[in-house]
């Protein structure tokens, strides 16, 4: 399965935005800086500090996926993303430092639509702006809106398979590394929340 265009991650992502077209030129320059192919196991990792849209364009480029354990979230609102290649024993840190200029008025109409406004108008200048911010993300020169940096090779520990023990409260299965002891019985996470909740 081969990615290149930010058509075939537009496909998969569903639709067009800015922070996807942001994901895939933080993709392509990792690609580029550690000289990578898309991952087919745990070769490649990738240390993704938010959960917005460009996480899908590192997917799909990368094949960083939190099924194979590869892709792993911290959850630190940051537009960082670093990168392991364990075959060469490299890494590379890339940051998000794109800034699109808008006017008061302008910034007025975004909050506008931030609170649920959706009349014509304001449509009309969000669908506008966003085609602006993605061209402009998918043609500025790549120093201009990425920094990038050379961590130290430490990359995650690759991914682990646990058992799986049952939460005796709910029945269903748990990975034991994810259960939690209350009151000297095994719970799930859920049904562990669910006790503390009621004292």
């Amino acid at each position: 399965m081969k990615f290149e265009t930010f058509e075939d991650v537009v496909r998969f992502h569903g639709h067009s935005c800015p922070g996807l077209a942001l994901g895939y030129r933080v993709a392509l320059a990792a690609i580029e800086e550690l000289n990578i192919k898309r991952a087919e196991d745990e070769e490649i990792v990738c240390i993704v500090e938010n959960d917005s849209c460009a996480v899908d364009a590192i997917q799909i480029l990368t094949g960083c996926t939190f099924g194979k354990g590869n892709l792993v979230f911290k959850d630190y609102g940051k537009q960082v993303y670093t990168f392991f290649d364990r075959k060469k024993e490299r890494a590379v840190r890339i940051s998000i430092d794109f800034e699109f200029k808008e006017t008061d008025e302008e910034k007025a109409l975004w909050q506008k639509f931030i609170n649920g406004d959706r009349n014509p108008e304001i449509l009309g200048f969000i669908n506008k702006r966003k085609a602006e911010k993605i061209n402009q993300i998918l043609n500025s020169e790549r120093d201009r809106i990425l920094k990038i940096t050379y961590p130290e090779y430490k990359p995650p520990h690759e991914a682990r398979i646990f058992k799986s023990i049952r939460c005796e409260q709910c029945g269903e299965k748990v990975a034991e590394i994810k259960a939690r002891l209350l009151n000297g019985k095994t719970l799930c996470i859920p049904c562990f929340e669910a006790q503390l909740c009621k004292k």
